[in-house]
């Protein structure tokens, strides 16, 4: 019996999957931290002997690479794709065997022009599960922007084509496996639910109730901004990415901390929010590990500043050194561990305050109070907190002098976004207060315009 397991990455918003008949074994869309794969081979006791890539991934750097050849696998992606190593290159109809695994190549171009879907049957032929990437994902389909916006318009139209191609061949029992679409910005909009069938999709996949014409419009209407790094994974990914390092970064002591952020260079501090804001280095930045950690750092860090980690623990370090290996960011320049007092040098610590939408509110009805939302521009279309001023958090930096000095509220979706900016932003001159809350709390506090 064919056994299918998930690996989550879910800082990134992604999948990959191992696929077992109890002997051999495939997989699919590896992340680049391949461990996670070797112990899943390990338990399984099985032979990994092929490595599929559905596309040439534009958010993150892929280990199939180095897992084939750790594995002794044939390494399996388009044969259109233009790579600079050697790989089993696959096209539309091409069927791989291997045990009990047939695995059938549909060529379902939209996310990527060579995009391809993997259809898992059984020995007679008959689809049972479909790996498919950024094509059909779970109530949407994968963005149509990434590869260059010449090629948005004929990619979405492609796009439409491929799940109504998918939907057409594939009986509904046929389970469906995307590697995108769980927080990942390749989904063109937010993804639902945690499986789904291609019955399932039919009643609810927008490239399957809408007409052509309407979903190409409401797709390309709701593209908006995505990671930055995203234009350096996929040239890393055909040039063949370097062997993974998680080794962890060489310690460096109060006085060189300081050194590199009077320096100019990324001093980051990885502890909760709301520690960071009671305490922290002068001229730090505070990203705090947790779901959305790698995305957001990744997308403001300025590419080949040399970056040093400050952690509670080793182990801390360690969790982000993976999250960031994950993007391309394998050389760190350091890391510090411990109380962040010891860490100061000498030097006074800063902090701001933690309040909510009921504290704003209260502010707000007894003076004047200069508020930013650092949320995406969807969601400012939706609405925002009455008279204060945008700007997405990823172009804060660059628009840092937009930003007036004194007292300044900074709020987001959550408090996540708002607490990194609050730390690029906390600097002598301005007053910061994070508001750490619900943006819902905003609306059911009347402060919405």
């Amino acid at each position: 019996m064919v056994q299918i397991e998930t690996i989550e990455t879910s800082g990134l918003g992604d999948r990959s999957y191992l696929a077992t008949d109890g002997g051999v074994a495939v997989v699919v869309d590896p992340q680049r931290d391949i461990d996670r794969v070797l112990e899943l081979v390990d338990k399984h006791g099985v032979r990994v002997t092929h490595v599929f890539e559905t596309h040439i991934h534009n958010d993150y750097v892929t280990g199939g690479r180095e897992l084939a050849e750790r594995l002794g696998a044939a390494y399996v992606l388009s044969a259109d794709d233009q790579v600079s190593y050697d790989r089993l290159g696959v096209g539309d109809g091409d069927v791989i065997t291997t045990g009990a695994l047939r695995i059938r190549a549909l060529h379902t171009p939209g996310h990527t022009h060579h995009h391809l879907s993997y259809v898992l049957e059984d020995a007679d032929g008959r689809p049972r599960a479909v790996f498919t990437g950024g094509s059909m994902l779970y109530g949407t389909t994968g963005r149509t922007d990434l590869v260059g916006r010449e090629f948005t318009d004929e990619l979405t139209h492609a796009q439409f084509a491929s799940v109504r191609r998918l939907a057409a061949e594939l009986p509904p029992e046929t389970k469906v496996f995307p590697t995108h679409g769980f927080g990942s910005f390749c989904s063109a909009t937010q993804a639902s639910g945690q499986e789904s069938t291609i019955g399932q999709e039919h009643q609810v996949n927008p490239a399957l109730t809408l007409e052509e014409r309407e979903y190409v419009d409401n797709l390309l209407a709701g593209l908006d901004a995505y990671p930055a790094y995203y234009a350096r994974m996929a040239p890393i990914n055909r040039r063949g990415p370097a062997p993974v390092d998680l080794s962890l970064p060489v310690q460096v002591d109060a006085a060189e901390l300081r050194r590199r952020i009077e320096a100019g260079e990324w001093v980051v501090d990885l502890r909760d929010r709301r520690a960071f804001a009671a305490a922290h280095l002068a001229g730090s930045l505070g990203f705090e590990l947790s779901t959305n950690f790698v995305t957001y750092l990744g997308w403001l860090y300025q590419w080949g500043t040399p970056l040093t980690l400050i952690g509670e623990s080793e182990q801390q370090i360690a969790e982000a050194r993976r999250e960031l290996v994950r993007i391309g960011i394998d050389a760190l320049a350091g890391m510090a561990v411990g109380d962040v007092a010891a860490l100061a040098d000498g030097e006074p610590l800063r902090s701001y305050p933690v309040t909510d939408f009921a504290g704003l509110a209260k502010a707000m009805a007894e003076r004047d109070v200069h508020v930013l939302d650092a949320r995406r521009n969807d969601e400012r279309a939706a609405g925002g907190v009455a008279g204060s001023q945008h700007i997405p958090l990823h172009e804060l930096r660059d628009r840092i002098d937009d930003v007036p000095a004194g007292e300044l509220w900074v709020y987001c979706g959550s408090g996540y976004r708002a607490s990194i900016a609050a730390s690029v932003l906390d600097r002598p001159g301005r007053h910061v207060v994070l508001i750490d809350d619900s943006y819902d709390s905003a609306r059911n506090a009347g402060l919405e315009s």
